[in-house]
């Protein structure tokens, strides 16, 4: 079983995700801790709680996503895992902090490709990759089927979708991948999202404006 605890960070309010389970094995998700004291806080909650952090993983490598992912980097040795699509925009993080006045390095830690239709484990816990392009080009989300729950990152929020106009964004393209990579899970399903509170499967069928059901 995997409990999920969120923090917000950096100045876009991105949610940075740690799944952890019984074992006090740990997965950090989409790390957007950008100031020292954000760093701090994600390091005194694994610590305090004895987690031992085993995976590092991205949805995708816009720049309020990547801000730590040095940091943990460096801190824990993990490789980083990304959809191989997204490694140019990866590669595009020092630049968009200078636009941004947020100045940060370019990733120069390992990298691993994850795939869609594949999974990743946390200890003997699984995630199922769904390849969910259309906020950027190689967005992926994270659904654990177990536990019931999904890891949007910016393809769904609560009551919203993820912008479509940056660099590899599509609307027509990101619809398609709701409708059939979150919308074909069951209705009870629990969305974490990049940005905002959590949602369900079914609130967003039921209310979300952006997504007209078939």
């Amino acid at each position: 079983m995997l409990t999920v605890k969120t923090f917000s960070f950096n100045p876009f309010e991105e949610n940075t995700y740690i799944l952890y389970n019984e074992k006090k094995q740990c997965c950090i998700i989409d790390p957007g801790c950008y100031f020292p004291e954000e760093k701090n806080k994600l390091k005194k909650f694994i610590e305090d709680n004895g987690l031992a952090p085993v995976l590092l993983l991205n949805t995708h490598c816009h720049l309020d996503h990547v801000f730590g992912d040095q940091f943990v980097h460096d801190t824990w040795k993990l490789p980083l895992h990304i959809h191989e699509k997204e490694k140019p925009m990866l590669e595009m993080a020092s630049a968009s902090g200078q636009v941004w006045q947020l100045p940060i390095e370019n990733f120069k830690g390992e990298l691993r490709f994850i795939k869609e239709g594949s999974t990743i484990g946390i200890g003997t816990d699984e995630l199922g990759i769904r390849f969910t392009p259309g906020h950027s080009q190689g967005h992926v989300c994270f659904y654990d089927e177990v536990d019931g729950f999904a890891i949007s990152g910016d393809v769904l929020f609560n009551g919203s979708i993820g912008r479509t106009d940056l660099p590899g964004g599509d609307f027509d393209v990101l619809i398609s991948s709701i409708q059939t990579q979150l919308f074909t899970l069951p209705d009870d399903t629990k969305i974490y999202s990049g940005h905002g509170p959590m949602t369900t499967i079914s609130l967003e069928k039921m209310n979300n404006p952006f997504v007209k059901l078939y």
